[in-house]
């Protein structure tokens, strides 16, 4: 029997651990299966561990295998994919899918969303010139856009010329009962060097890599261990995720006298859990769009220390609820951890008012029903063209 549910395709470059694929695995995960049936293809290549994370049954998985440069080689490949099957709605994100509305137009994919996730470190803050032209010309080719922060929406308005009536924005959503406080001040982690009551560990969460530039959080760190003096000394620093970074990360360690002093933790599982077992949280990226992982340290009840980059001032109420400083400057983030490290009674306020924070204005069935109110909207005004031709 026929499925007459609408097929949503995600593309991506790739479907692994990182902030956006967690993003659609929780809008696959969380919205109605009587809505929509989900595809999701990869350019690249989708790792089976990341994918075991969607549990509908219902859902395919395609990895391309796309060699490096321009896709426009894959261009029969996709062709092919959409004519057989039929998509209603293909949902790209980021710079390095856009290619693909090209042939999904001509196949005759009715509804071509795309997202803009955030910036690559190659990139930030969508300075570009040449990105800007590249979007531009794919423009035609896409139906409506999805910026996750005021920036980006700005960016695709001013910089790429983004008509606003073609331009929604959503920002993500955190699971409030997956990611909570810890029921103490922290709990204990599996596997954690730093599980002793009296330590205060400051922590992050990501992917290692240049645009997350773990190295100034390391900088960072030793540093107000140095500021404090004995207070210092009880400080540790976990470091949550694993990528191509991970070697200069352990260098920069080594460098910085750390010692037994920092973990670095690889790729975990239970998120939730490493974030329950941090007394501080801080992102010091390059570049960020709306970060998952702030929203997340946020629900957990964290005070967060973070880069003024992307839409992290969306998220973080300065003096409320964390701390913004510039990028790569690892002298204010060290300032910034050490008011923090100083007055325990700010973290648990500043945390407490995040956790607020995130109930009121970021939570996950919020954004699943925004995305479910956008795909029904698309698809009903190209129906409408349809029969207007």
């Amino acid at each position: 029997m026929m499925d007459s549910r609408p097929l949503v395709m995600h593309l991506v470059y790739s479907f692994d651990v990182g902030g956006l694929e967690n993003g659609i695995v929780n809008l696959i995960n969380r919205m109605s299966p009587e809505l929509f049936r989900h595809q999701v293809v990869a350019l690249t290549s989708c790792n089976p561990a990341f994918c075991a994370r969607v549990v509908r049954d219902d859902v395919d998985f395609i990895s391309l295998e796309k060699p490096p440069g321009h896709g426009i080689k894959l261009y029969p490949r996709l062709y092919r994919h959409f004519s057989e099957f039929r998509p209603a709605i293909l949902h790209t994100r980021n710079l390095a899918a856009l290619e693909a509305v090209v042939p999904a137009r001509a196949a005759g994919v009715p509804v071509r969303i795309h997202g803009e996730h955030g910036w690559d470190v190659s990139d930030p803050g969508g300075q570009s010139r040449k990105y800007r032209l590249i979007r531009r010309l794919y423009r035609p080719f896409v139906s409506h856009y999805v910026a996750l922060s005021g920036h980006i929406a700005d960016y695709l308005v001013r910089g790429v010329k983004v008509p606003e009536a073609r331009l929604s924005r959503i920002c993500n959503g955190v699971d409030t009962a997956r990611f909570m406080p810890a029921p103490e001040h922290r709990s204990m982690l599996g596997g954690s060097p730093f599980n002793a009551s009296d330590l205060v560990v400051v922590g992050t969460v990501g992917r290692l890599q240049a645009v997350k530039d773990q190295l100034t959080l390391v900088r960072a760190f030793a540093a107000s261990a140095g500021m404090l003096g004995d207070a210092g000394k009880k400080m540790r620093l976990c470091i949550a995720g694993d990528g191509p970074l991970r070697p200069e990360v352990e260098a920069e360690i080594v460098r910085a006298g750390l010692g037994a002093c920092a973990w670095l933790a690889g790729t975990r599982s239970d998120v939730p859990d490493v974030m329950k077992s941090m007394d501080l949280f801080v992102l010091p990226s390059r570049a960020e769009g709306i970060s998952n992982t702030i929203l997340e340290a946020m629900a957990s009840g964290l005070a967060v220390v973070a880069t003024n980059v992307g839409g992290n001032s969306e998220l973080i109420l300065a003096g409320q609820t964390g701390a913004l400083v510039p990028a790569a400057d690892a002298n204010a983030m060290a300032e910034a951890i050490c008011e923090y490290i100083r007055d325990p009674a700010l973290r648990s306020k500043h945390g407490l008012a995040g956790r607020h924070r995130v109930e009121a204005n970021f939570s996950l069935d919020g954004m699943v029903q925004r995305y479910a109110s956008l795909y029904q909207t698309q698809l009903e005004a190209a129906r409408a063209l349809r029969v207007a031709a």
